[in-house]
């Protein structure tokens, strides 16, 4: 078992083309033990965003903190702070932060995504070794 605060886990800033002020901590990956799945928490400053990209691989957002916009293709649609995601394998999708203040989303993969293609742009950050 793994119990750790997330300010513990290092704050790293995601230099993918497409992404604008954004940052992730890799809360829990095969690294830690997880066989299956891997946990993210991406932090997105007002204005920020992630790439505009699809892969194939499904993944679940839940929003913490903030407000902004998925890109569903090219249609934008609201997110809050106690909303989830479902981005379904291969949709085209981007988050952005709309609001006035740092939007923080749970991000959650599965470890099958290791070395698997994406299109468009990068995915914000590569699956944790």
């Amino acid at each position: 078992m793994k119990v750790v605060s997330t300010s513990a886990v290092p704050l790293q800033d995601v230099h993918m083309e497409g992404t604008k002020n954004c940052q992730v901590r890799w809360l829990l990956s095969r690294t830690d033990g997880a066989p299956n799945f891997a946990m993210r928490l991406f932090e997105i400053q007002p204005g920020g965003h992630t790439p505009l990209h699809n892969h194939p691989y499904e993944h679940e957002i839940f929003v913490l903190e903030g407000e902004g916009e998925v890109m569903e293709g090219e249609n934008p649609r609201r997110i809050k702070s106690g909303d989830v995601v479902l981005v379904e394998s291969d949709d085209i999708h981007q988050f952005r932060n709309t609001g006035s203040t740092t939007m923080k989303f749970l991000c959650l993969i599965p470890n099958s995504a290791d070395n698997r293609p994406i299109a468009q742009r990068p995915e914000c950050s590569n699956v944790a070794q």
